[in-house]
């Protein structure tokens, strides 16, 4: 009744007292026979040798963050009064080209009126240069302080002067900060929105300096965001940090993700997969075939018609889905890989378990 039982003379059971039995020669042999009925019902599954390659990886924390470079300032670049915010909150998603606030400035209406004196002034000189070069120069500020083609060729025929100027986003994406309320006023740089992008995410990571062997530029890795496991991103490594961090003494590797539809928020955590070893044209097993106890690793080998062997083997490096046989295998061998905890059950029930067979 308690297979596990085993003594090396008679003997009853200490469990339930019942006598041992002997077990025969035959017993002993590493093999077993199963009917279709036993297999189908174990669910055992085999699979033919050959040979494979093999990449083990590390698996590193990581954190999705804003890329820097898609974020837009927007700064007043004239001194006045905001008179109109088209946004007040932050969070908001917005398009490139829409309005964004409108502000009153005494500096932009000199700069209107200084243009339209000089449209007069070179219409009425044609034939002097200087005029012509004043007009390029008063049309050219107004461009900078933010005056579109357009507003520009509006103001020349219709030569009505309006303070106030209607800003729009240059890019889109999330507003992130309002730096000021209606009515207030603001000096020529100051900040007045802050829109980020977020079409694009960078991906940070801290590894140590140990480590850094592993890494290079251009090197290929898995992303795995979490809450979105079963969409793997595949990337490159774009910058390694090339000092350490103080405090820490680690060193910050990252790449960057596609975003778009804004699926990924910034802050989300992820994992990054990095490749350190590979192996080409080698044994490999899935980590269910191989059977481990105290005194080595084991699988099931296919030998003839539902008939099976267990073996013992040698193992090298292993991921978290295979593991390199380095011997007791070899190429064309059919091996066990769904079912070898079944047989190994079967095993004890019959004949005492792996302790008792030569396997060497």
């Amino acid at each position: 009744m308690h297979p596990q039982i085993v003594e090396d003379h008679p003997a009853t059971c200490p469990i339930c007292g019942m006598d041992l039995v002997k077990v025969n020669a035959q017993g002993k042999s590493k093999g077993l026979m199963l009917s279709d009925a036993q297999i189908k019902l174990a669910n055992i599954k085999t699979q033919k040798i050959g040979g494979s390659n093999f990449e083990n990886a590390k698996l590193i924390n990581a954190r999705l963050v804003i890329n820097p470079l898609n974020t837009a300032i927007v700064s007043s670049k004239f001194a006045g009064r905001v008179d109109q915010l088209f946004y007040q909150e932050a969070g908001v998603k917005i398009n490139k080209g829409q309005p964004i606030y409108k502000i009153y400035s005494e500096e932009l209406l000199t700069l209107q009126k200084d243009y339209i004196l000089n449209i007069k002034q070179q219409k009425a000189f044609p034939q002097e240069n200087i005029y012509g070069n004043l007009l390029s120069a008063s049309k050219n500020k107004l461009k900078l302080y933010g005056y579109s083609e357009n507003q520009i060729n509006k103001l020349s025929v219709n030569q009505q002067t309006n303070p106030y100027i209607t800003v729009f986003a240059p890019i889109g994406g999330v507003i992130s900060e309002i730096n000021i309320s209606e009515g207030q006023y603001v000096a020529e740089g100051s900040p007045v929105f802050k829109i980020e992008n977020l079409n694009q995410l960078w991906v940070e990571a801290d590894i140590y300096p140990s480590e850094i062997a592993d890494v290079k530029i251009g090197q290929s890795i898995n992303i795995s965001v979490l809450g979105y496991e079963n969409e793997p991103i595949k990337s490159k490594i774009e910058f390694i940090s090339p000092q350490l961090e103080s405090n820490s003494q680690i060193i910050t590797i990252r790449t960057n993700i596609n975003n778009l539809g804004n699926k990924f928020q910034p802050g989300m955590q992820a994992n990054l997969s990095l490749p350190y070893f590979s192996k080409n044209n080698i044994i490999s097993l899935p980590n269910d075939a191989v059977l481990r106890d105290e005194k080595g690793n084991y699988i099931w080998v296919k030998t003839g018609n539902n008939t099976f062997e267990i073996r013992m083997i040698e193992i090298g490096s292993e991921n978290e889905k295979f593991v390199i046989v380095k011997s007791g295998i070899k190429n064309g061998d059919e091996v066990v890989i769904t079912g070898a905890y079944l047989l190994s059950s079967e095993l004890i029930l019959k004949k005492g378990g792996i302790a008792e067979l030569e396997l060497n």
